[in-house]
């Protein structure tokens, strides 16, 4: 296949710059109202619900930035691959400690690995991300790991 060039496999292992964010009760609060959250932990801001950090380390974007539904346009870090349509491959979320109100925590965004397979219509091409959350005592508190495929 040979769609991955040596630009696309220098992206892996390369960290976007950490975006810094210090949580507070309302915005859980807010959270929890917003997915109808039932537990008192949650409604009551204490701990922050599992999903609460979807789109939390993500840059805030201008209006001009949005697509007409709202949604912001795409800034995926690395070089642009040779396949368009992209598509979910898959989240898991490994949770080492609670988010409470008053942290303080550094979210860093990286590739971690990129490959292709052949697909019963043709090539794919495989990114993986992994966010990286740590508080302000380094400790790690969440990753997220995020597979793509474009096809």
């Amino acid at each position: 296949m040979g769609l991955l060039t040596s630009e696309h496999l220098a992206s892996i292992g390369v960290a976007e710059p950490s975006i810094d964010v210090e949580i507070s009760r309302r915005d859980i609060q807010k959270y929890a109202a917003a997915t109808e959250q039932q537990q008192h932990r949650y409604i009551q801001g204490d701990e922050a619900p599992p999903m609460f950090i979807f789109n939390l380390f993500s840059p805030i974007s201008a209006l001009a930035d949005m697509r007409t539904d709202g949604i912001a346009r795409s800034k995926v870090a690395g070089p642009k691959l040779p396949l368009k349509r992209i598509m979910a491959g898959g989240t898991q979320i490994n949770q080492h400690r609670p988010i409470k109100p008053g942290d303080r925590l550094i979210g860093t965004r990286k590739i971690t690995d990129m490959y292709e397979k052949q697909g019963s219509t043709g090539p794919l091409i495989f990114t993986v991300r992994s966010l990286a959350i740590t508080n302000a005592q380094g400790e790690l508190v969440l990753e997220e790991i995020q597979t793509s495929i474009a096809r």
